[in-house]
């Protein structure tokens, strides 16, 4: 189920950081509490999912959340700006709530309630992870496909493609 960044050596297009832009993005499940036996069944699972810039990450955790068919909600955070998950250099996104955490080395960039896609100054072709539930620790890999100028007048953030099942939250290893 492992997905890895792709080759730095990609030739990154131009950012669009206006709230009006489109991105596209393709979120992996790359590691978490599931069985063999789903593994095997679903050896890839993602979710394509279309956000405007001017959403924020706690709507992107939101969507993500829905795509997954998760029931209970958890810690989170998204890494930005390394070299994909479990980066310690990224750039931390969090809960407001984990900046008063004295334990978080390093320390949070920003809140996800008020950091926007579009000021992440992202590019096609980067990769960012997103953690969800410190517990159980579900890693995904969150790949920009594509970014448009203008987004369609749809309701946004959406899904628009589901590979794989999504694995059960808590899962049964007996």
């Amino acid at each position: 189920m492992a997905k890895t960044k792709k080759s730095e050596n990609i030739a990154k297009t131009t950012v669009n950081s206006s709230p009006n832009a489109l991105y596209v993005l393709e979120v992996f499940l790359i590691d978490g509490p599931i069985t063999e036996e789903f593994a095997t069944e679903n050896p890839v699972v993602s979710r394509t999912i279309e956000i405007k810039g001017s959403n924020t990450l706690a709507q992107l955790h939101k969507i993500i959340f829905k795509a997954f068919d998760r029931e209970d909600e958890h810690m989170y955070e998204f890494q930005v700006g390394g070299r994909g998950p479990q980066d310690p250099n990224a750039r931390r996104y969090c809960l407001k709530g984990a900046f008063s955490s004295s334990d978080l080395t390093p320390v949070p960039t920003g809140d996800v309630a008020s950091t926007t896609i579009a000021s992440l100054a992202l590019s096609i072709d980067d990769a960012f992870g997103y953690w969800f539930d410190f517990g159980d620790d579900w890693w995904h890999q969150i790949d920009v496909i594509n970014i448009v100028d203008t987004a369609q007048p749809f309701k946004y953030p959406r899904i628009t493609k589901q590979v794989g099942a999504s694995p059960p939250q808590y899962a049964d290893f007996e």
